[in-house]
Order: C-alpha cells, then structure tokens, then sequence
C-alpha cells in the first residue's frame, strides 16, 4: 500500500482514512447533521462503511495523492471528524470538506484542521483554487469557509441532486 502523508496540528492529528477507520467512518456517516447537510451514503454497517472507504474514499488518493483524512484529537486520540479534499463531479476544482461527529463541533476543530489543509493543498499538493459547497440552511459550514478565506461566489447544482448549493471559492 502506497504511504499517504498525515499532517498534525497543535491539536489534531489528520490522517488518511483508511478501512481499519470503517467504524468511526459508519458512526460519521450516519450522525444527525450528516444526514441533514450532506446527505444519506446509504452505509448500514461497519462492513458497508469498509466497502465505501475502499470504493469512494481511497481510488481519490490512488489518484491524487490526497483525499479524506480523518481527524484525530491529541490528547486521548478520539476520532472526532474528517476533512479533505474531493475531486466532485460537476465542480471545476477541489472541494474541502469537513463533518465533525455533534460532540466535537464548536470547539474550533473543524476550522484548525481544514486550515492546516489548506496550507498544505497550496503548499505541498500543487493545488491553485479550493471550492467549497455548502447547503443554505448550514450556517456553521457557511462561516468556517469564510473564516478559511473562501467567498462565496455563487450557487451551484451536482449532478444528480436537484438542490441549489452555495459555492465559494479561494486562489492561491
């Protein structure tokens, strides 16, 4: 298996997410606010949460070299939320994301890691232009991409979801 980088912060560790993350992952996917502002992945169990980690989340670092990382809290090594980068179709540029588990959101995590990502996506990936899409009811999610330095510069729809998203976007 091809070695992926881990980035750390003051508080965080954000690793790559891989299958041994397939509980944390089916717990994420099927929290409150994820199924609310993101969407049902239709991941019942912790062995359908391994296949979509293999089948959606890794071929994007086989790829790209980046793509979902989960977020590690220092301090007692709870798995806490994911943030990275999605090549999305129907989106010219990469899309940072990030879902935090209800517990841990509010607490800066979300800001401190999609930061220190997209530092490195400029830095070390080689990446010009961050998108960002977000429902129009998800307020938090909406002040985390402009506190990031992202603006919103539209709406936009994906394909195969007929809702209209915000788009927001940041240069290099």
């Amino acid at each position: 298996m091809t070695e992926y980088k881990t980035f750390e912060t003051e508080r965080l560790i954000i690793k790559p997410t891989f299958e041994e993350d397939a509980e944390f992952i089916f717990e994420l996917l099927n929290s409150p606010n994820w199924l609310k502002y993101i969407g049902n992945r239709n991941v019942t169990s912790i062995e359908s949460a391994r296949e979509y980690i293999k089948l959606k989340m890794l071929p994007q670092f086989e790829r790209l070299g980046f793509g979902n990382y989960t977020v590690i809290r220092k301090s007692d090594q709870a798995k806490m939320g994911v943030c990275g980068f999605y090549d999305r179709d129907g989106l010219d540029g990469l899309d940072i994301g990030f879902a935090f588990l209800q517990k841990y959101e509010g607490k800066g995590y979300g800001f401190e890691s999609a930061n220190k990502l997209k530092q490195v996506a400029f830095t070390e990936f080689g990446i010009t232009e961050i998108v960002a899409i977000t429902t129009q009811d998800n307020t938090a999610s909406q002040k985390l991409l402009e506190k990031l330095g992202l603006t919103l510069i539209g709406t936009t729809k994906i394909p195969n979801d007929n809702e209209e998203l915000l788009l927001y976007k940041i240069s290099k």
